[in-house]
């Protein structure tokens, strides 16, 4: 296999997940929807995104349980048709129920096929870099929201909103349909081939032999692959996943940390206003897309840091990221001071982003690739219940009047997170 070759997936995989990744820009998207509604609450409006999300994870789902028995240029093409039915039928709305099903219910699904089809099919060209590729294709879905957004605001005034969301989906639409054409997963003997080469250049760090000389060693009556999979395989079915209490323990780590960083998003813009109540709207909501911006940046740091550090180091280390942004903010609202505050956000962004490409290398990691794509759409089913993060936030400024008492809450969802952290530990090999 040429190895450079497989870099040409990556690319295709982040521009396809840059544009998947607009349903994040829903905070932008609405406001002019929320104008022209005017009679439609806040509640109503913020369950479209409520249930784009659990559309985004249940295409997820399911487009891994069709991995493997359809191919991937098919379920491309239904999330480039989803996209385009969606974002069609937003633009002629003129009811809520037709918003829900356009934005929520088919933008969702045609979103979480493409996250979830990229994922699965271009994580497998680099067994050797699980957590780098991660990151870097996840940098495009995180900061899809920021660039398109402000691309949407640019021309607001000019086209207005419903020409904005039938071009947007037409533009999706052919770039996703593109990309079909393009990724593809790596055939059985591509993968061995790679795998083999990649880690015969590796010493073991016990012995000072690298994993060719430890083949040779096992014996002469295995085959060469029956002895790789010995090495490198890993694989457990998504029941036998989820028996695991590591699973678990992993789980709510995932839906504590992700659930914290929602809530500090949902009040973002409140508390910068409480900081500096002087500054413009276009300049709060930059403030604010730092967050986004950031988190992009830290996807592709954290990728990078597992493949180096392993689990449990990147994952105390985001827990001390976490800590650190937490505790900045807090300085920057008790001083009032911008400054401050924008520097947590710039930490929170990158502890946020550390989140989800470990999502993805502890599943290859902890339970192989074999079940991959069906295994990670169950991992993020942390993002329903972390959902509601925002939700609570948004309770507890209500009843309480200040954003103390969210900081209190994430300093907990830090220690219990850290806990599990410290607990989670390996399963054993299966086998078959």
């Amino acid at each position: 296999m040429k190895q450079n070759n497989r870099w040409k997936y990556a690319v295709a995989g982040v521009i396809i997940l840059l544009f998947a990744g607009l349903i994040y820009a829903w905070s932008v998207l609405s406001s002019p929807i929320a104008a022209e509604f005017s009679d439609w609450s806040k509640g109503s409006l913020s369950l479209t995104f409520t249930m784009a999300m659990s559309f985004f994870c249940i295409g997820g789902l399911i487009a891994g349980l069709l991995a493997g028995k359809v191919k991937e240029r098919y379920i491309f093409i239904a999330s480039a048709v989803l996209f385009l039915a969606g974002f069609i039928l937003v633009s002629l709305m003129q009811s809520i129920g037709s918003l829900y099903l356009g934005f929520g219910v088919l933008a969702g699904l045609g979103a979480g096929f493409s996250y979830n089809t990229v994922m699965g099919s271009v994580t497998k060209w680099f067994p050797d870099k699980k957590g780098l590729i991660s990151g870097i294709l996840l940098m495009g879905f995180g900061i899809g929201a920021f660039i398109i957004g402000k691309v949407y605001t640019a021309f607001l005034t000019t086209i207005g909103w419903r020409m904005e969301f039938k071009i947007m989906g037409i533009i999706v639409c052919a770039v996703i349909a593109i990309g079909a054409f393009i990724i593809r997963k790596p055939a059985t003997d591509e993968v061995e081939e790679f795998t083999q080469n990649a880690m015969a250049d590796k010493a073991d760090s016990s012995t000072g032999k690298t994993i060719a000389e430890k083949k040779s060693s096992i014996g002469g009556r295995a085959s060469a692959n029956e002895i790789l999979n010995r090495l490198v395989s890993n694989d457990f079915t998504t029941i036998q996943m989820i028996s695991k209490l590591s699973f678990w323990l992993y789980f709510i780590w995932a839906v504590l940390m992700s659930a914290a960083a929602l809530a500090l998003i949902a009040q973002a813009s409140g508390i910068v206003v409480e900081s500096a109540p002087e500054l413009t709207a276009g300049t709060i909501a930059t403030i604010v897309g730092l967050i986004s911006v950031f988190n992009g940046i830290g996807r592709v740091i954290f990728g990078g840091l597992y493949d180096k550090l392993g689990q449990k180091k990147t994952m105390l280390l985001n827990n001390a990221l976490y800590l650190i942004s937490v505790l900045i903010t807090m300085a920057g609202l008790n001083t009032k001071s911008l400054p401050i505050v924008i520097a947590g956000y710039i930490f929170f962004g990158l502890s946020y982003g550390g989140v989800t490409p470990t999502n993805s290398a502890f599943i290859m990691d902890f339970f192989g690739v074999k079940n991959y794509p069906v295994n990670f759409s169950i991992i993020n089913l942390n993002l329903l219940l972390a959902s509601f993060g925002g939700t609570l936030a948004g309770a507890i400024y209500d009843k309480q009047g200040s954003y103390m008492s969210i900081f209190v809450i994430m300093l907990v969802a830090i220690a219990v997170s850290t806990l599990c952290t410290l607990l989670i530990k390996k399963p054993s090999v299966q086998r078959s």
